[in-house]
């Protein structure tokens, strides 16, 4: 599946992705997706991850891995296999958590590419951002369903998406003791009254199809068949979404980084200065080096983590370890890739310029590496110092 997905990739989506330097939009958006979506079904490589019984390939998280590599190689690869954020993670999350109904409703048609979808949960401040406990929107129980109030912004996908997963507090106040226990994942059609995407935040990349955009929920009315998972359990059931995400993130971003690697290696191999090529000088092979080292160390803590997912466990420390190494030292490559190719690093004639661009967010997105690191040293005080706290 990885050599399909590289011949595709290479042969379907790299073109466009350079004629358009990596703008989604200007390149066609929604029909560029569905396009490229129906090429990857044709060659069987639609959706990957997504369970079996909606038209999935099944593959658990280590399988994964080089799949999603070989697509993020191209920044429209893993629109094209239906693998991008956010509906990846909510393909996730709802094969582990929808009931039968929701999988047929909203599962099913997101494996198939037939809508996209988006996770409605950070909000403006002084709301919910990397402290979940400061969850402002809320659900108020009426009769057959809850009616959904709030403000969200900095939402994947949000525009066209066909629905939404809303992460809304159902009891306890945001910040208290208890504050992110409460909390409910409710399911909300894109066309249900009093829901409206406000505006697109203007952001730096520009490889996401739907932006990443305002909204506001005002009296949004949710049936109670469409509460997913349990009620005051939100944050319980996206610790499944949560980690899994994480590590297909690195996924995707070792592709791009790996991308600009190679064409920055090819750079210097060809190109004479200074008596010889640039290759053989010893800050090019010191730069070389670091590369491989960072994208080997990446791939390996990627996959111990993906490991412990795959047998089971909730993996929170090492997927936090795996994210945070990663988005440092995969933008490291970008970087380093951009000083090796000199003036053509920052033009749009090479693809290094735009990777650049695009995986500086990675260092925020699905969590700041700062937030990371307190949550990893708190473990660490705890199971070295016994500090209960």
């Amino acid at each position: 599946m990885a050599a399909a997905t590289r011949e595709l990739v290479r042969r379907e989506v790299i073109p466009i992705e350079d004629e358009y330097d990596g703008d989604v939009e200007a390149a066609g958006g929604e029909t560029l997706r569905r396009d490229l979506q129906a090429k990857a079904a044709a060659a069987g490589l639609l959706a990957p991850h997504g369970p079996v019984d909606c038209g999935g390939r099944g593959l658990g998280m280590v399988d994964r891995a080089p799949v999603f590599e070989e697509a993020g190689w191209a920044l429209f690869g893993p629109m094209a296999l239906n693998i991008n954020a956010p509906d990846e993670g909510n393909i996730h999350l709802l094969d582990h958590v929808a009931t039968a109904s929701q999988r047929e409703r909203f599962l099913r048609p997101l494996v198939a590419g037939e809508t996209r979808s988006a996770f409605a949960m950070t909000e403006p401040a002084p709301g919910a951002g990397a402290d979940p406990s400061m969850l402002l929107t809320r659900a108020t129980k009426v009769d057959g369903g809850w009616l959904l109030n709030g403000h969200k912004w900095f939402i994947t996908g949000a525009d066209g998406a066909g629905f939404f997963i809303v992460m809304a507090r159902t009891s306890g106040e945001p910040g208290g003791a208890g504050g992110a226990g409460g909390a409910t994942m409710l399911l909300a059609p894109a066309d249900a009254p009093g829901l409206e995407v406000v505006r697109h935040i203007g952001t730096v990349d520009r490889s996401m199809l739907g932006g990443h955009c305002e909204m506001r929920f005002t009296d949004v009315f949710v049936p109670d068949d469409d509460v997913l998972g349990g009620v005051d359990e939100g944050f319980r059931y996206a610790q499944v979404r949560l980690g899994p995400a994480r590590m297909t993130h690195v996924m995707r971003w070792t592709g791009a980084a790996r991308r600009a690697h190679e064409v920055a290696v090819r750079h210097v191999a060809g190109r004479e200065a200074f008596g010889g090529r640039l290759a053989d000088l010893g800050m090019m092979q010191q730069m070389i080096a670091d590369n491989e080292i960072d994208l080997a160390a990446t791939r390996a803590l990627l996959l111990a983590a993906c490991r412990e997912l795959d047998d089971g466990g909730r993996a929170s420390e090492s997927t936090s370890i795996a994210k945070t190494f990663a988005a440092e030292a995969l933008h490291r490559v970008v970087d380093r890739a951009t000083q090796m190719c000199g003036g053509l690093g920052v033009s749009r004639d090479l693809p290094v310029a735009r990777i650049a661009r695009e995986i500086r967010p990675f260092r925020i997105y699905d969590g700041p590496s700062e937030v990371h690191r307190w949550s990893i040293a708190r473990r660490a005080v705890r199971r070295l110092a016994g500090d209960a706290r």
